[in-house]
């Protein structure tokens, strides 16, 4: 062990029964949604930004401050390169700060490193990325929660909020994961945010817009850009949206948002397996908007007995945030992890259960067939699964004979491939 990945060693563990469990073949199926988008982001976001900032002369030689959060969002550093031509343009002087709260491990280096999978970088940028963890006290709630401000962000002539819009893994409200929770909780850094989470994600509805507000009236907040995504990841809604505006536009937003959603056309099967989680692609690591958890089940979101994670995104640098709410893992995913990152991010969010280690098996084919025997009242012979990249790409998944069966008939399905056998390779991992 080095302080940050532990060198786990095969736990052979007996099960009685694995002689009942039979593979199924799978079926590649491709789920169809509403596929609108905006064709050319870089040209939509630079209308956007003409059309709703007045006056833009008045920010010449001011100090401009975007934030950039550790979500994953296409056409990112596009951007957020446009975002700074457009400001170079009229004369101001743009920096990045990361806005992520306790990611990349709650310091200042892994947050940048972070920012750098999606290629945003000081050299790609062409400005600053100002990354501290040092915050400002911008006062306090009349509750007396103290809210705090990252000291670059604090210091600058104005912010520019930029966020995707998305509903959030942990609290239904008005606002959920987007530009108000960025002010209260991103550009707060880890000190805020374990603050904020101090109070339970039961009162984040109330609490995120009473932060954001006076965020709004107190920060020098410029104005915020929202990003909405479509079922297929792609940019549908992209808005420039004056500081006055952000708190009515945000929700109606947000419901665009939950409209969009790519959900699974069918609501329960016995083993989902689920190739990558990470925070870039939510905070729990996978969305449970989408794929529910014992402790979390959303209306419409994939009912499984068992959930298989093979291993984490390389956007998430390490962290498994949210491992400990499925059933089983692998040998291979568990020594990618980096405890000391996933520890940090969960003690700030107040949810220990989501760095638990679950179960982990030699290899995939071990893992799956424990996955199929723990399920309960099926046939072991004849259990339904399902295949996903991730919870943002559901377009094109995998699932069993039996239920690709079922499915064949909908309009809304398209099956592309004859029954296959898992194919498994020698080290017992599946082959790609």
């Amino acid at each position: 062990m080095d302080g940050l990945h532990i060198d786990f060693t095969p736990i052979r563990a007996k099960m009685e029964g694995l002689d009942q469990v039979v593979l199924p073949k799978m079926v590649k199926i491709r789920q169809l949604y509403d596929s609108s988008r905006i064709e050319d982001v870089p040209a939509w976001l630079e209308k956007e930004l003409e059309e709703k900032i007045r006056e833009p002369e008045r920010l010449t030689g001011k100090q401009i401050c975007l934030t950039a959060g550790s979500r994953g969002i296409p056409f990112y550093a596009e951007i957020m390169k446009t975002l700074i031509s457009w400001l170079k343009k009229y004369g101001a002087c743009p920096f990045i700060i990361p806005a992520m709260g306790s990611h990349a491990g709650g310091v200042a280096e892994g947050q940048k490193e972070m920012l750098a999978t999606f290629g945003i970088t000081e050299e790609a940028m062409g400005v600053p990325i100002r990354a501290s963890m040092d915050t400002v006290k911008a006062g306090e709630l009349e509750s007396g929660i103290p809210i705090y401000c990252d000291k670059y962000a604090w210091e600058s002539d104005g912010v520019i909020v930029i966020n995707k819009i998305k509903p959030h893994t942990s609290f239904k409200g008005d606002y959920e994961s987007g530009l108000m929770k960025m002010m209260a909780i991103g550009m707060a850094k880890h000190k805020g945010a374990a603050r904020i989470h101090m109070e339970g994600y039961e009162n984040f509805a109330r609490l995120i817009p009473e932060i954001g507000h006076f965020c709004l009236e107190h920060e020098p907040i410029l104005f915020g850009v929202g990003i909405v995504q479509n079922a297929y990841d792609d940019i549908c809604n992209l808005e420039v949206i004056p500081k006055d505006e952000i708190p009515d536009r945000e929700k109606e937003l947000l419901q665009i948002a939950k409209d969009k959603l790519a959900k699974f056309k069918f609501g329960k099967t016995d083993v989902l397996i689920i190739d990558e989680i990470g925070k870039n692609i939510g905070g729990a690591g996978f969305d449970p908007n989408v794929v529910a958890r014992r402790d979390r089940i959303y209306p419409g979101a994939l009912v499984s007995q068992n959930i298989f994670v093979r291993g984490l995104t390389e956007e998430t640098h390490c962290n498994a945030s949210g491992i400990g709410t499925i059933e089983v893992t692998t040998l291979r995913c568990v020594r990618q992890i980096d405890w000391a990152i996933t520890w940090t991010n969960m003690m700030t969010a107040n949810f220990l259960p989501g760095c638990r280690i679950p179960c982990f098996a030699e290899n995939d084919r071990q893992a799956l067939y424990w996955a199929i025997r723990t399920c309960t009242g099926i046939d072991y012979s004849k259990a339904k699964i399902v295949r996903i990249k991730d919870t943002m790409h559901l377009f094109e998944i995998e699932v069993s004979e039996n239920l690709a069966e079922k499915l064949k008939q909908r309009e809304d399905i398209e099956i592309l491939s004859e029954p296959e056998e898992i194919r498994f390779g020698e080290d017992g991992y599946i082959q790609e």
